[in-house]
């Protein structure tokens, strides 16, 4: 018994921080689609934000943080009727993220 209680408290955080999936009519959307793939087996969302943030890195001469370049961040919500809604974090073209709407 003691074996089973440490696997599941061993195995606990790993599937915390694994991102969810939903399914798309036939299709199961994951991170690991490209953003055309999720587009293609979806459709459009529900609603979509999308932001700029500036890149920073620290100056080793001075000290000080330095805008280095941008990144630009999209948040997709899919609504799913009764089901809670999904939402899709992309940065930079790529899928990062699929979790639940709190």
């Amino acid at each position: 018994m003691k074996s089973l209680v440490l696997a599941a408290a061993l195995l606990l955080p790993v599937a915390a921080s694994a991102d969810e999936t939903f399914r798309c009519g036939k299709w199961i959307a994951s991170s690991a689609m490209t953003v055309a793939e999720l587009t293609e087996k979806c459709g459009e969302p529900t609603s979509r934000e999308s932001k700029t943030e500036d890149v920073k890195a620290r100056n080793n001469n001075v000290g000080l943080m330095m805008k280095v370049g941008e990144t630009t961040v999209e948040t997709w919500t899919y609504e799913r009727g009764a089901n809670p809604a999904m939402v899709v974090i992309i940065v930079d073209g790529q899928i990062k993220s699929i979790d639940r709407q709190k």
